[in-house]
């Protein structure tokens, strides 16, 4: 028997899938019980048979074994009698444990037999108990023979052939074979179909469950698909359908509880945005004014004055990108047009580069012009905030390289640094709104912690990706923006026009 292929176990060629275990199932356990009928139906037939035989052997009582003369010179009158004697008898007599005679009945009469030495010694062990006893003779093959004594102290051996009873046997297992075959096809085939119709319900809860895996469960207003149909719940199926329902009820229920929050958290930092701008721009306002007096003032109030003032402009630009963020979460449309993302990169570049003079600012621009649609302004905030967050929480003298490439595929803009890095633990929830890096990378001063999370959020609004990949040595921040908004995300004077 050939070994299975490696890499491949015989538990491997089993089905994986229910419905195929099922059916394979009922298929193997319909072989077992055929294998049995049929094993068991050929030796009960066999049995049967040689019984017959062993009837026909008593019946006989030896006469054809006894008619063979077994002196030194035989007479011409002597001849074996073979009537009555169907063909293929086999008769021998014995002489104090020697074969004299041996002969079998033939259709043109009887014929003498060449024993061999084997054949001898096998006929001379046979019990004289009158029971048939199988015994394959090297040139008759298999014989039930029997064994009785003489009337002369020899023994006469009588025997018929066993290839009729094989033979018969043979053709059983034959049509077994066709029979039992032909039904484990025939049963494989409505099994399978069996089985498939009886698990339609198992399937409509597999693709409800699938259905639900596929949406989009960690932000937005999320759609619950409709809850299975359950037509028995006292089957197993109906049991899984109407604890899938169930659940799904729970879990609809949670999103709608948190996306009810959500909403009023955004409402809050909208309205808590909006209402503070005033305050903080009087305060601003009135620190100025306070700062631009001529008369002599106290160096503690002007400190005082100075800190209100710093204080409340970055309060202003906390409040600004709170109400952005808040914007975004709405799904207010941000401004659509054409956008040379080579010429923006450039300037904030020369931005950047005169914030932080101590960084070797790089460039990597392509020959041609990248250009996009988008809000102009708004990639000019989310690229600016990259840079910045590399001026940041970098040591000076740090090199900062921007990249800036375009495909078939879309396009790609890098910003990469040789700085200390960011912990692994926060790179996954470093685009979080109010996340802090460790002391390798401090907030500077000013900061409001909203700069990542404005650059996930323009980023994501205009159908792009941004990521992060840092080690010690190398952090590289990576967007890919498409060339051109998705159709459902422009305005319909965009779409009009662009008809």
């Amino acid at each position: 028997m050939a070994a299975p292929p490696r890499g491949h176990s015989p538990r491997s060629l089993w089905p994986r899938t229910l419905r195929g275990q099922l059916t394979a199932g009922l298929v193997v356990l319909l072989a077992l019980a055929c294998l049995m009928v049929g094993v068991t139906t050929a030796f009960a037939l066999e049995g049967f048979l040689v019984r017959r035989i062993d009837q026909q052997l008593s019946a006989s009582e030896g006469k054809f074994a006894a008619s063979l003369e077994h002196e030194a010179t035989p007479d011409g009158d002597n001849r074996p009698d073979t009537r009555g004697q169907s063909k293929g008898t086999f008769g021998a007599r014995l002489l104090r444990g020697t074969t004299t005679q041996a002969a079998v009945v033939r259709a043109e009469g009887d014929s003498k037999v060449r024993l061999t030495a084997d054949d001898r010694r096998a006929l001379a062990a046979l019990p004289v108990d009158g029971e048939g006893h199988t015994l394959r003779l090297s040139a008759l093959g298999a014989y039930r023979l029997a064994a009785v004594k003489g009337d002369d102290g020899d023994v006469l051996i009588t025997g018929l052939p066993l290839r009729p009873v094989e033979e018969v046997v043979h053709r059983l297992e034959w049509v077994e074979s066709a029979v039992f075959g032909a039904a484990l096809i025939v049963t494989g085939t409505l099994a399978a179909l069996w089985v498939r119709l009886s698990l339609r319900p198992l399937r409509r809860v597999t693709s409800t469950a699938a259905n639900v895996a596929e949406r989009p469960l960690a932000s937005g207003e999320v759609a619950m698909p409709d809850p299975v149909p359950v037509t028995d719940p006292r089957t197993e199926v109906g049991q899984v359908g109407t604890a899938l329902n169930r659940m799904l009820g729970h879990v609809g229920n949670a999103l709608e509880r948190r996306q009810a929050s959500e909403e009023r958290l955004r409402h809050f930092a909208a309205d808590a945005s909006h209402e503070l701008r005033t305050p903080v721009a009087n305060i601003r306002g009135h620190a100025e004014l306070a700062l631009r007096h001529t008369g002599p003032v106290p160096g503690e109030v002007r400190r005082a004055l100075d800190r209100i003032q710093s204080e409340s402009e970055r309060m202003s630009r906390l409040v600004d990108d709170l109400l952005l963020l808040a914007r975004i979460d709405a799904g207010r449309a941000l401004d659509r047009g054409p956008v040379d993302l080579t010429r923006l990169v450039l300037d904030a570049t020369d931005d950047a580069r005169a914030a932080g003079p101590g960084h070797r600012w790089l460039l990597d621009l392509p020959e041609e012009a990248v250009t996009m649609t988008g809000d102009e302004h708004r990639l000019h905030q989310a690229v600016g905030n990259l840079l910045a967050n590399a001026r940041s929480h970098t040591p000076a003298g740090t090199r900062v390289t921007v990249r800036l490439a375009a495909d078939e595929d879309g396009i790609r803009l890098s910003v990469a640094d040789d700085g200390p890095g960011i912990p692994e633990e926060l790179q996954q929830e470093i685009f979080g709104r109010f996340v802090r890096a460790d002391i390798s990378r401090s907030r500077a001063a000013g900061s409001t912690g909203l700069g990542l999370a404005i650059v996930y959020a323009v980023v994501s609004a205009h159908g792009g990706t941004v990521g992060v990949e840092s080690a010690p040595g190398r952090t590289v921040f990576t967007i890919a923006l498409p060339a051109s908004l998705p159709e459902e995300d422009r305005d319909p004077e965009d779409r009009d026009a662009g008809a």
